[in-house]
């Protein structure tokens, strides 16, 4: 996959882990895995990108005695939600006539 498609399509997923809650990182990896594999590694510099584009804010909160930080989706970041929404609409649109005319060459 190219890797901007996937970068794209990962800041999304962590704004959509987030959208009806505020989270931590290792639970916002628990709820992506079972749709995306996703490392600390990878999630942490989402998260500053996100943050640094005003689409997450971030707080840090005592948690057993550990501050443990949490992000919260902002206003920009639904809005991408919104937006990517829409664009998945026409890339869907794309990928039927790539697909089709995959189909239509394959019979003749």
């Amino acid at each position: 996959m190219d890797q901007q498609i996937k970068r794209g399509l990962l800041d999304v997923c962590v704004l959509a882990a987030i959208r009806s809650a505020d989270s931590y990182g290792y639970q916002i990896i628990r709820d992506m895995r079972p749709y995306v594999d996703i490392s600390e590694s990878t999630l942490y510099p989402i998260l500053r990108r996100l943050e640094e584009a005003g689409q997450l804010t971030v707080r840090s909160a005592e948690h057993n005695g550990r501050l443990r930080k949490y992000y919260s989706i902002t206003p920009a970041g639904r809005k991408r939600l919104d937006d990517f929404t829409s664009d998945w609409q026409e890339i869907t649109a794309i990928w039927q006539f790539i697909t089709k005319g995959a189909q239509n060459h394959d019979q003749t």
